[in-house]
């Protein structure tokens, strides 16, 4: 897809967000709406889905990521502390694009067919990272700085 017809899909895609979002302020509400209308307008998208941050289940122990609302197939349910894409995004605090997956340094593997990823950093509204969309891709190199640019816009509409 062209530069111009993905930012078209996206703006159209922020609309609609716009439109159903005004029916409840639930986050997670929202972050299941969001994930089910971009994972099914959004070419090459093969699992799309939050992660969120929660708190250390035992005295001493590090806050994880759990699978929140999510499309596609069977994901992991919990990620380890500081491993993977998504924990780049958590600890980054930025949009992390991986344009091959096998070539990223800890890689989780849930899905073996995954080829490309974008991970997206979830900001409550004091601008606290407590979790991330990812999205996989089958495709390599799906994903670019327009779908940075606009996921980070749609995920940003959660806690608004």
């Amino acid at each position: 897809m062209d530069a111009e017809s993905k930012e078209k899909r996206y703006r159209r895609i922020a609309q609609q967000l716009s439109e159903l979002f005004v029916k409840t302020k639930d986050p997670i509400a929202r972050m299941a709406t969001l994930v089910a209308l971009v994972h099914h307008k959004m070419p090459g998208f093969s699992w799309t889905g939050f992660y969120l941050l929660r708190e250390p289940q035992q005295p001493g122990a590090e806050p994880d990521l759990v699978v929140g609302p999510y499309q596609g197939p069977l994901a992991c349910l919990w990620l380890p502390p500081h491993q993977g894409v998504c924990w780049a995004g958590v600890d980054r605090g930025e949009v992390v694009i991986v344009p091959d997956v096998h070539a990223f340094p800890g890689h989780i593997a849930c899905d073996p067919r995954s080829r490309s990823e974008i991970v997206v950093p979830l900001r409550d509204g004091s601008g606290r990272v407590v979790g991330v969309l990812d999205v996989d891709s089958w495709k390599p190199a799906n994903f670019d700085e327009v779908d940075g640019e606009w996921l980070s816009r749609l995920v940003a509409m959660i806690y608004q």
